[in-house]
């Protein structure tokens, strides 16, 4: 599903990953973890194209994304965002309805049936769990929700364009122990139907959430394996002092 080769990355002179080859499966969820600037955040915007809007921004290498390059000068880089989906840090929802949120993307790609978008923010908002808080208040604004629903809004709005691929930096970093259960609750269970590649800080949530966890460090990838085994049996000295603590 995704696969980077040779993979290297500079904010002008600086290089922010460096020579990083990864196979991601589908249908799985892949945790990136490492201290504060270790280029993990980088890496994963380098899966919509989102770094492409950073002055002196440089790729090197490739990427890959069912089985095509999507660095290539043929890439739409609207449709690939369209596939890829992305959830930031804090949640950010658009000064609209609850309904207009989710029903944006579908909006902006030209759909007009009435019923079908209908039919569309209803599917999305119940995969990301929201829809029985919510049914009854659609058109209310999007703001009146807490933060944590804010955040699962945004899942919803991701999921209506029908992507492959959801990216998510820190999801649940600005949220309460009761909302981040839930976002890690709704990981679970999307993760049978999209690939999900989290950024994270919390070593307890990767560990819950993933499949295969990748530990960067100083732009370059440590490590790469199963997440039980990169907890319990870390093959590097480097990973199993970050999870332990003694360092980052």
């Amino acid at each position: 599903m995704i696969e980077t080769k040779n993979v290297n990355f500079y904010y002008g002179s600086f290089h922010a990953i460096k020579n990083v080859n990864m196979k991601m499966k589908s249908n799985s969820a892949i945790a990136l973890i490492g201290p504060s600037g270790c280029g993990k955040s980088t890496f994963l915007r380098l899966f919509n194209r989102m770094n492409d809007e950073i002055p002196g921004a440089k790729l090197e290498g490739e990427c890959w994304i069912n089985g095509k390059d999507i660095y290539t000068k043929h890439t739409q880089v609207d449709m690939l965002r369209k596939n890829v989906g992305m959830v930031f840090q804090k949640p950010n929802p658009f000064p609209k309805s609850i309904f207009e949120n989710v029903a944006y993307g579908l909006k902006v790609n030209g759909i007009k049936d009435r019923a079908f978008i209908t039919k569309k923010v209803e599917e999305s908002l119940t995969a990301a769990a929201l829809w029985d808080e919510v049914k009854y208040k659609l058109n209310k604004s999007a703001f009146e929700l807490s933060g944590g629903q804010q955040q699962r809004l945004c899942i919803a709005r991701a999921l209506a364009v029908s992507p492959s691929i959801l990216l998510m930096d820190e999801p649940a970093s600005a949220l309460d122990p009761i909302s981040t259960a839930k976002i890690e609750e709704l990981i679970h269970v999307l993760k049978q139907q999209y690939t999900i590649v989290i950024v994270t800080h919390n070593m307890q949530q990767a560990a819950r959430v993933s499949d295969k966890t990748a530990f960067f460090m100083y732009g370059e990838l440590v490590e790469y394996s199963d997440t039980k085994k990169m907890f319990l049996a870390p093959e590097k000295e480097e990973t199993q002092n970050y999870i332990t603590g003694r360092f980052g």
